[in-house]
């Protein structure tokens, strides 16, 4: 999904609330001119601002309807396609508020406006698409927000696309390198470092019928380095229905994006995520006083620690916890690293860890240890749900596949917490996380936040 895109999806809301209303009161002044009302005679005027409350009600159901319709998807708006959308996403509001009339008869009276209004909404909404369009076009025309994209494959095949995207800046992408071999790629430093600092948007793949293990290595190359995967498709995937094909060059092209958290999923996400957690912050804050005073009465040192952890595309960040730990326990870590139990991974654990304090074992057991972190949530670092979030030494020795976890923000709770919590092996633990970035849902998300209080109340060690 390029940014454009993103953004442009972001405008229509507000704009089509916007154009809804104007749609509403220029039929309603319309009915009531005398060039209308000359030929038409009122018998019911229905006050402005009784009118006015009526029609923000309207918009918002309308705007509601028009999301649930697809209006909103963040995908390249194509005008053969809109218009026919605006026609039935419109008119199933007319419908909707047809059947209130009928069952509120006091509510609206005019025909007239209703019928007018729908036409007008219908003509306001497609020009703003036209405008909204004709806009992000000029903005790629100019160079700005093109996404990049770098194109592997045979010269034969990587030319036609080449040109394509050349002379049709409008498609939104800027190529700006082309390789005929993922080693190629490999061996060029200054690309490298394109895509280490997150400047390469997507990879694009044009031979269709490279072998299975090329293949996978390019997917784990877009996976761990956070780029979309484009590739051309074969005889066999281009007839299966279930796959959302385009044509690019005459080819038919297969887009992986890696997660359905993308786009307006993102926006709901980060919204459920801040509201939560700035309720539970105000909702606990007495239990937070209470617990910094023990922490300091009981050991030397803060009653909050930041740790460094990584996070969404490899961003170190600092997680926020209260302190469980001796003060400077940090710095004690390898003089204890041959006591660690873990050596199924990169994580490290000690079950009895001398550098725990005795309240910190309790705040351990129970996790609220880990109840600062909303704070990272609150800050957009983390979610409430999500991977568990690693340290960079740890994602340091992150081994083939495993580097899809930074696809997403980390998260205070997750499917491996609620699954077996520390109990898991490390790649039983990336597993399930990886499962979570694959199969996201809200509804995931609510039945994980629904199991975290009985794990936490299990008392298993974080």
């Amino acid at each position: 999904m390029k940014k454009a895109d993103f953004i442009s999806n972001i405008a229509l809301v507000p704009l089509d609330f916007i154009l809804l209303m104007t749609a509403a009161f220029s039929a309603y002044y319309l009915r009531f001119s005398e060039i209308v009302s000359g030929f038409r005679p009122v018998f019911y005027e229905m006050p402005v601002s009784d009118f006015f409350q009526l029609v923000v009600r309207v918009s918002f159901f309308a705007v509601l309807i028009f999301a649930l319709s697809g209006f909103y998807t963040m995908h390249d708006k194509k005008l053969a396609r809109e218009l026919p959308k605006i026609i039935t996403g419109v008119s199933t509001v007319v419908i909707f508020l047809i059947l209130s009339i009928f069952w509120q008869r006091e509510l609206f009276s005019s025909r007239f406006i209703i019928i007018l209004s729908w036409a007008l909404a219908i003509v306001y909404l497609f020009l703003a698409r036209i405008l909204v369009i004709l806009v992000r076009n000029l903005f790629f025309k100019k160079g700005y927000g093109l996404a990049k994209i770098i194109i592997l494959g045979e010269k034969s095949t990587r030319e036609p696309l080449v040109e394509v995207y050349a002379k049709k800046a409008i498609l939104g992408f800027k190529v700006v390198a082309e390789f005929e071999t993922l080693e190629e790629l490999l061996n060029t430093p200054e690309i490298l470092q394109e895509i280490k600092n997150k400047k390469i948007d997507i990879l694009f793949q044009t031979d269709s019928n490279i072998s299975k293990d090329k293949a996978l290595d390019i997917l784990t190359y877009c996976q761990e380095n956070h780029m979309v995967l484009r590739y051309a498709a074969n005889l066999f995937q281009a007839q299966n229905i279930n796959i959302d094909l385009n044509s690019i060059a005459g080819l038919p092209i297969v887009e992986i994006q890696g997660t359905p958290l993308d786009g307006w999923r993102r926006v709901a996400k980060r919204t459920f995520d801040f509201v939560i957690a700035l309720f539970l912050i105000i909702l606990l804050l007495p239990l937070f006083i209470t617990l910094a005073i023990i922490i300091r009465a009981t050991s030397a040192g803060p009653a909050f620690v930041k740790l460094k952890r990584v996070g969404k595309k490899g961003r170190a960040f600092d997680m926020y916890k209260f302190r469980s730990m001796i003060k400077d326990a940090q710095a004690m870590k390898t003089e204890i690293m041959n006591l660690n139990e873990r050596n199924d991974g990169p994580l490290f654990k000690v079950k009895n860890d001398p550098r725990i304090t005795k309240i910190g074992k309790w705040l351990r057991r129970t996790s609220l240890d880990e109840l600062p972190q909303l704070f990272n949530v609150l800050k957009g670092e983390m979610s409430l749900v999500g991977p568990r979030p690693h340290e960079p030494e740890e994602v340091s020795h992150y081994e083939r596949g495993y580097k899809k976890l930074l696809t997403i923000k980390p998260g205070m709770t997750g499917m491996a917490q609620v699954s077996g919590r520390s109990n898991l092996l490390f790649t039983e633990e990336a597993k399930l996380d990886i499962f979570y970035i694959e199969n996201w849902s809200m509804f995931l998300d609510l039945i994980i936040l629904l199991k975290t209080p009985k794990a936490m109340l299990k008392g298993e060690q974080s």
